[in-house]
């Protein structure tokens, strides 16, 4: 079973995605990491991203490995714990734009189906039900206001030692929603058939209790 959680970022996507996951016994794979993966390799190898060469010698060498431990995931990429480094604001600033290039998503969408093979997984995303799993037994997409996702962006870099204003986040937040949205590969948008979860006022567990409230309820129905 494959449940698909979209939205834009801060939305509340990965803790919930996490929590769902573990809650369902299920494989938690957030993609958005992933990108996020690429974006801080490729700035860290100075790759020129406008250069097709240049992008697929270097897919060739990226290896991306995903650990579990004390229940989080960890992100390795060619072998280097990167967890935390993919968080960097320098990062985010990049990996709109490192992944909206074709060659980028094609690739990493080979890898994300590849992890659920074998596996029912709680899987987020920015095109999960609309892309990569279209036919996903459960979508939902996420959905909060600028300022709460702001505030909840200040928190994750304050806990990495970053600090950064409030309007700024804003802005960035916006900018980056009008990228993920306007892209012409694999754009952001909700799944005719996802439900909209607006997490603006819902704590962590309210958003996992809702989700788990509608695959319960589908579950019953279908079983009937």
């Amino acid at each position: 079973m494959i449940i698909a959680i979209d939205g834009p970022a801060a939305s509340g996507k990965s803790t919930s995605a996490k929590l769902l996951a573990k809650e369902l016994g299920y494989l938690y794979l957030d993609t958005g990491a992933m990108y996020r993966c690429i974006a801080f390799s490729i700035l860290e190898n100075k790759i020129d991203i406008s250069n097709q060469d240049s992008l697929t010698k270097f897919l060739k060498n990226f290896e991306i490995d995903l650990k579990k431990t004390n229940n989080n995931l960890s992100f390795f990429v060619n072998g280097k714990n990167v967890t935390n480094k993919i968080r960097k604001s320098d990062v985010s600033q990049k990996v709109s734009e490192v992944s909206a290039i074709p060659i980028i998503r094609e690739y990493m969408v080979r890898i994300q189906r590849s992890f659920t093979k074998n596996n029912s997984c709680v899987m987020e995303g920015r095109d999960i039900g609309t892309v990569v799993f279209p036919n996903a037994e459960f979508k939902f997409f996420f959905i909060a206001s600028d300022e709460v996702r702001a505030k909840r962006r200040q928190l994750e870099l304050e806990s990495l030692g970053e600090k950064k204003s409030l309007v700024n986040l804003m802005h960035e937040i916006k900018k980056r929603d009008k990228f993920d949205s306007e892209r012409g590969h694999s754009p952001l948008r909700k799944a005719f058939n996802a439900i909209e979860v607006d997490t603006t006022n819902m704590t962590i567990d309210e958003q996992v209790n809702f989700m788990l409230r509608k695959i319960k309820l589908k579950i019953g129905k279908n079983n009937k």
